[in-house]
């Protein structure tokens, strides 16, 4: 009788150093560490690892211990880099080393922010596209012109390497990773219990610079809602306009000071959730796909999917199930370090 394929790794190890994100750091350890009886004995382990272990100090005034060195890298399926240092420091050839020895054998590596500067003195980008803060983003650029920087992207997937934006956006990130790895069901239970959106639409952009309103219309609040819950409907702007009580063009004025972005963009990025969530879960042809999700034709899907999300539908839709029953490349009994304290 044929041996069962092994479990994924579920080992996620966050990388702690002296200065540490801590804003970056925690949001690993709320998505990752906490304890979630309701997925179930599959759900990931969570520990945190230094080049040397002991107190560390953070950029928020508070210390963190830990307790595991880097060896621990060495039993991960997927490591998190919560931002990095910023006295200009070049990280260690032992620090580097231990980061391409364990992509090498197949662990994702991620990063949150100013994390992508020491993905990037791996080398592990050279070829490839990636994210930061868009404050961080021509540093990047200048510093490693071998990478194709995004500076409009929340969060970029290049293979086994993932980027993200700005601290908030580490949550898409994280997010995407266990949308990838349990489903959209389990992505969506974690970010209610965070009380966050499991997917915002846009990127960068809607955040730079860009002062606050000084009193947001919960009229536009209900409007947005009911978009949503209907997405395949044929939206115009004069009926959106009517139900927020505006005129049309004080209407898209109104939106775009609101959220960033024209009423057409937002309703293409919520249409494109509506896609993507139908890839995941189900087996819809793909002209079904795009009229329950309001995009009408199959060429439509491809050509927004593409603009957007950077890869066709299809390939999406394989690669998430490839990846949500990828096989651990260690073995279990590898994983022998204590799981961390919540």
């Amino acid at each position: 009788m044929p041996s069962a394929s092994p479990r994924p790794n579920r080992r996620v190890v966050a990388l702690a150093y002296p200065g540490l994100c801590a804003f970056e750091f925690g949001i690993v350890a709320e998505v990752f560490g906490l304890d979630r009886p309701e997925m179930g004995t599959d759900w990931y382990r969570f520990g945190v690892c230094a080049e040397n272990a002991g107190t560390l100090a953070t950029n928020a005034g508070l210390s963190v211990t830990v307790e595991h060195d880097l060896a621990m890298l060495a039993t991960a399926g997927t490591i998190v880099i919560p931002g990095w240092r910023s006295d200009g420091a070049p990280p260690s050839p032992t620090l580097l080393e231990a980061l391409r020895a364990a992509h090498d054998r197949g662990a994702r590596l991620v990063t949150i922010c100013s994390g992508a500067f020491l993905l990037a003195a791996t080398g592990l980008l050279d070829g490839r596209r990636a994210t930061t803060h868009w404050r961080y983003a021509e540093r990047l650029a200048a510093a490693h012109p071998a990478i194709t920087v995004e500076p409009d992207r929340l969060y970029v997937e290049d293979g086994a390497l993932f980027t993200s934006a700005g601290s908030a956006a580490g949550i898409d990130l994280l997010l995407h990773l266990v949308r990838q790895d349990f489903g959209a069901d389990a992505a969506n239970s974690v970010a209610r219990r965070m009380v966050v959106a499991a997917h915002r639409a846009g990127g960068q952009a809607q955040f730079i610079e860009r002062p606050v309103p000084k009193s947001p219309d919960h009229r536009f609040a209900a409007l947005l809602d009911r978009i949503r819950a209907e997405p395949a409907r044929a939206w115009t702007i004069a009926e959106m306009a009517a139900a927020a009580i505006l005129s049309p063009r004080t209407f898209v004025r109104r939106f775009r000071q609101l959220t960033g972005t024209t009423p057409g963009a937002w309703l293409v990025a919520q249409r494109l959730d509506v896609a993507r969530v139908l890839l995941e879960t189900s087996d819809l042809a793909m002209e079904q796909v795009a009229e329950q999700a309001g995009l009408g034709t199959a060429a439509n899907l491809r050509l927004h999917f593409g603009r957007q999300l950077g890869i066709p539908p299809g390939q999406y839709r394989r690669q998430f199930r490839a990846q949500a029953a990828r096989p651990a490349r260690i073995s279990p009994s590898a994983d022998r370090s204590r799981p961390a304290a919540h």
